[in-house]
């Protein structure tokens, strides 16, 4: 009598947790369809592989994802507004890409400059608990009125300055090359000297063969090793400012998000946040195989960045920024959001954490 009392029990808060969420314990396989902006042969496609798979193994099945690389449905730079119109479910991609809508765009990839002395762990802190992320939605659903629904996914930086037919010593240097680069970033490039193409990842190799470009951006290590840059130029650069901090993001039709159950839909950004420490770590490892496999095996020049270009390219940032908000709101509002955010966070830190540069240095001298 006790044990049927107890399974009678067991039975009766199951059915209340189903109802509670929607009935997700016994709704029907869902299937998304979403397309990356990126070719299946980067690392970054296995983010997305990566996260489509824990979501199907979290939700038991009732949600799967069919992922597909840049191109397959919809061009790269595309991909937001077929999702907004539901032409793909949904899209695995990088908020800096649409800084042509609206500027403000970048400052929810993890922006230039940092941010403003940030690492991706503050970056995140701004997202999670400083109020980034309803910055985020509001920025997506109210000020470009678009039906989707973001959270990030994907950490990809601190990414290199970039490949160069030859030495870059000083800002001198660096100014006249034609080179790839992207969003904002290649605006203050531009304005630095550089004269600037933008082009989605996978036309990068064919424009360095064809010679229309002297040097290009994409990553660094890993992706740029897979992508072959390596056969074109012999000296790679890094580090760099414009994205220290960068983070790619899955996007989601907001009509086909209301249809998912909110237990499904929870577990869906959970999944999002375990692929992304995940990765994070993982990433970190295979860019360290990278440099070098690019140094000793193909023999490529991986040299520092003058101090002097990333000063400048500091300079030129808070100079553009401080343009941008003086004419848009919306970012004026997010800028200013993370600037109290890390006004706290970022001389917390130089208190309590040491220069790594200290021990690293004791362990592993710089080999002159």
């Amino acid at each position: 009598m006790r044990l049927s009392r107890i399974t009678g029990a067991s039975i009766a808060v199951g059915l209340g947790l189903a109802v509670a969420f929607g009935g997700a314990a016994s709704a029907q396989t869902k299937t998304l369809k979403m397309q990356a902006t990126w070719p299946a042969s980067q690392t970054l496609y296995e983010n997305f592989t990566e996260w489509a798979k824990r979501v199907e193994q979290l939700t038991a099945g009732r949600i799967k994802i069919e992922t597909m690389p840049a191109g397959q449905v919809v061009p790269a730079f595309e991909v937001l507004d077929a999702t907004h119109k539901k032409v793909i479910d949904g899209a695995h991609t990088w908020p800096g890409y649409w800084v042509g809508k609206n500027k403000a765009a970048i400052l929810f990839s993890g922006g230039p400059g940092g941010p403003m002395g940030m690492d991706y762990i503050d970056y995140l802190g701004w997202i999670w608990n400083g109020g980034g992320q309803q910055l985020y939605n509001k920025f997506y659903q109210e000020t470009l009125k678009l039906n989707v629904v973001a959270f990030h996914v994907l950490p990809s930086g601190p990414q290199a300055l970039g490949w160069f037919k030859k030495k870059i010593d000083n800002l001198a240097d660096f100014k006249g090359q034609k080179c790839r680069q992207t969003g904002v970033a290649a605006e203050i490039f531009n304005e630095m000297g550089m004269r600037t193409v933008n082009m989605p990842g996978g036309e990068i190799m064919p424009a360095a063969e064809r010679g229309t470009i002297d040097c290009a951006e994409w990553v660094g290590g890993v992706e740029d090793l897979r992508f072959g840059f390596q056969s074109i130029w012999k000296y790679h650069y890094a580090p760099s400012l414009h994205e220290s901090v960068t983070l790619g993001e899955i996007l989601i039709n907001g009509d086909v998000w209301k249809e998912i159950s909110p237990l499904d839909q929870e577990l869906i950004k959970a999944a999002a946040t375990e692929t992304l420490f995940k990765w994070w770590a993982r990433w970190q490892k295979q860019n360290a195989d990278a440099v070098v496999e690019l140094r000793e095996k193909h023999k490529v020049n991986i040299e520092q960045t003058p101090p002097e270009i990333m000063k400048e390219f500091l300079a030129a940032w808070d100079r553009l920024a401080a343009k941008e908000a003086a004419a848009n709101p919306v970012f004026k509002e997010a800028w200013e959001s993370q600037k109290a955010y890390a006004s706290v966070v970022v001389p917390g830190k130089r208190t309590y954490f040491p220069n790594y540069e200290i021990a690293a240095e004791h362990y592993w001298p710089t080999k002159k």
